[in-house]
Order: structure tokens, then sequence, then C-alpha cells
């Protein structure tokens, strides 16, 4: 123990000797958040020494600590590290602490669980000296020793989570919830993340890829959690919050996609079945069916109301970047535009009405035959409707587009 303390005596004492013969800030700060960690804590901070030495690089330790009661505090102070309380609870609140009091230009975060190896940032600083704003560690690559990760995770959670990051935010990474990784903390901090549990993890990747941030990887070996109790992380509850956050950061898979599926596809059977009833392999279509149809187009349409109102608000909170191609059309459809084909939809149903109301008239407002009336008022009902709902949308995101002081 004397001569671990030696050598973390000696690294802090050469980190501030650098410092002020570069005389330049701090180059690295390795964050951990901790709650509870005093099992695993040391481990890692005496190997996040020993990395700092060998890099012979101006750094710093900072404990993110969310509440210990344990003695992780002093262990953290007696080993050299800096302490910082951060009071809100959650992963990505002691995250954003840790980082928020960094010093570095760089910032390294990692587990305080001793699954991941503080003494191999050697990749990490690399990538991040050549430019890359973004360093991510990716366990599949790197390697996942026996009992380091539930066959649940491992097989079914981060591939699937990982593969609709991809797939929604066109990301090249391969590991989204790898906790080991490196970034430049100007570039992290003015991503302005929010998040405050597990989620934190994808948050940072996808407004990194959402930004255009430069993003690498480099393979990092995943051990076996080193401590006796569960993990903080619960698989079921942890999981559906990253999926949450994915889909809620992407209104076009949320809305804009499945909305204009139900549009095409109601559309499609609604003028299929306006002639007459349809057949296909003894099952009869008919009026029943329209009527959905034009369900799904209304729902449709709702949808897609939906994924413009979010990408707008989105962006004015700046939870988004802008976008030049929602810019560029909404300044096409203006409040105006937006009036005008509501009012044509509209008075088309009204045309429908009359002419259905005429229909009735002649039987002296009788008994009807639905399948025939029908086939005039679901078309009529549902042009009305739009037209309503196109006039109300059109006034909301001129709302939504006035600037704001």
């Amino acid at each position: 123990m004397a001569i671990v303390r030696q050598e973390i005596k000696s690294t802090l004492e050469m980190s501030e000797e650098l410092s002020l013969d570069q005389g330049t800030d701090m180059e690295l700060s390795i964050v951990m958040p901790c709650l509870n960690e005093a099992e695993t804590l040391g481990q890692c901070i005496e190997k996040a020494h020993r990395s700092l030495a060998q890099l012979g690089i101006a750094g710093e330790i900072v404990i993110a600590d969310n509440g210990s009661t344990d003695g992780s505090q002093e262990i953290a102070t007696s080993m050299g590290a800096r302490v910082v309380s951060i009071e809100t609870k959650g992963y990505g609140s002691a995250l954003m602490g840790g980082i928020s009091a960094a010093r570095g230009r760089y910032v390294i975060m990692g587990d305080a669980d001793d699954s991941y190896d503080f003494s191999a940032l050697d990749p990490f600083v690399e990538k991040l000296r050549e430019g890359y704003a973004l360093v991510m560690g990716n366990r599949f690559k790197g390697g996942i020793k026996p009992g380091a990760m539930p066959k649940l995770h491992r097989y079914l959670g981060n591939p699937v989570l990982t593969t609709i990051g991809r797939l929604f935010f066109k990301s090249r990474c391969g590991d989204f919830h790898c906790g080991l990784r490196g970034f430049n903390k100007a570039a992290i901090i003015d991503l302005d993340l929010r998040t405050t549990g597990m989620e934190f993890a994808s948050e940072m990747v996808v407004k990194a890829t959402l930004h255009s941030l430069s993003i690498t990887e480099v393979p990092t070996v995943l051990s076996p959690d080193g401590r006796s109790r569960p993990p903080h992380l619960r698989s079921w509850r942890d999981g559906w919050r990253h999926l949450r956050f994915l889909l809620l950061y992407s209104p076009r898979w949320l809305f804009f996609y499945p909305g204009i599926v139900l549009m095409l596809a109601g559309f499609a059977i609604g003028i299929w079945l306006l002639p007459g009833e349809r057949t296909i392999a003894g099952i009869h279509f008919d009026i029943h069916t329209l009527l959905f149809a034009a369900l799904a187009v209304i729902l449709g349409f709702q949808a897609v109301n939906f994924a413009i109102f979010t990408k707008i608000f989105a962006i004015n909170e700046g939870l988004l970047p802008e976008d030049l191609r929602l810019s560029k059309a909404l300044k096409s459809v203006t409040l105006e535009v937006g009036l005008v084909i509501g009012a044509v939809l509209m008075l088309v149903g009204l045309g429908g009405s009359v002419y259905a109301l005429s229909g009735w008239g002649l039987k002296s407002f009788g008994s009807l035959d639905p399948t025939r009336t029908m086939r005039v008022v679901i078309p009529t009902v549902t042009s009305l409707t739009l037209g309503f709902e196109i006039v109300l949308s059109s006034f909301f995101l001129s709302i939504l587009g006035m600037r704001r002081r």
C-alpha cells in the first residue's frame, strides 16, 4: 500500500509539473460516477493513476459522488482523486456533474465497478489528440470476458438498441452503451445533454451524431463487475428508458413514417372500395372496410402532424439541431397556403354533404341503402375532417414558427 501511495503522489506531482511546463490547461480528466463503490473504487483510481503516469500526461481523477454512504468519498480523497458531490440522483446527473467540474480539455468517463481497465486508456487519448470529438469504446470488438455481461444484454438488449440507434440516426457506433468513452469536454458541454438516468449514454451518442461531431471507436475489454452487490442497472426498466429516448428523439420513426404508411394504405384501400364491393378468396370487403380505411387516413394525417410539431418544438428548445429541409418546406407551406388547402377540402366535404342530403330528399327522407349512401358519406366526412384539421394545424404551425425573444 505504501508503494501504491508513493506512485500516486509521484503521478500527482508529475501532472502539476506538466501543467506548469506546458503553460496550458490540464489535458485530461478521468471521471467516474460513484454510488457506494467502496469495494472497487480504489482499484479503479489506482489504475487511472497508473495510466496517467504511463502516458506522461497532465491529468486528474474526478469522482462524481451521487450520495455514497459506504466511505467511497474518503477512499477517493485518500488516493488523490477529487470528489465532486452531485445531489441530483441518477447516472446521467452524476456524470454531467463530474464532466462540468472536470478541468481537463479531454474527459474519459468510465464506471467505478472495475469492469473497465483504466490503465489502458492509450487508444482513447491517441484518438482525442487526433481531433475526434467523441471516442467510443466497443466491447463487442475488444472482448467480453465470461460473466461480464448478462446474456439478455449481450444478445438482445445491446444489439437491438444499438441497431435501432444506427437506423434512426444513421450512426456508425457499434456499441451505443459502452460505459468507457472519451470526448472533447467543450464539444460535449455544447450538446446540452438533458437526461438524468442510464439513457444518458444513448443521448450523448445521438446528439453527437445529429450535430455532426467527429466520432470513432476503439476496442474495449469488458471484465466482470468486481462488486459483491447487484449492479445499479435494471435490465427492463433501463432498457425501456433507452428505447423511449430513441423514439422520442426521432419524430420521423415515431410519428412520420407510421403516419405516411397509414395514410397511403387507407387511401389505396379507399380508392379500391369506392366503386363497389370487392371479394378476395371468398372474403367480401364493403363499406365497413371503407370506413376503417378512412379512419387510417385521418389517423395517419394526425401522426404526420405530430411529427412536424414535435420536430419544430424540439428545434426551438435546442433538443435537436436545425433541419434545413424542414425549414425550406415550412417557408413554402405558409399559414395562408394551409388555410386555402383546408378550405378547399372543407368545400369538397360540404359539396358531398349537399349531394348526400339531396339523394336522401329524393327518397322522401326515408330509409336508404347504406352500401350506396356510405360510399358518398364516408369520403365526405373524411374530407371535412382533414380540411378542418389542416386549418387548425396551419395556425398551430404558425404559432410554433414565431420567433422567440
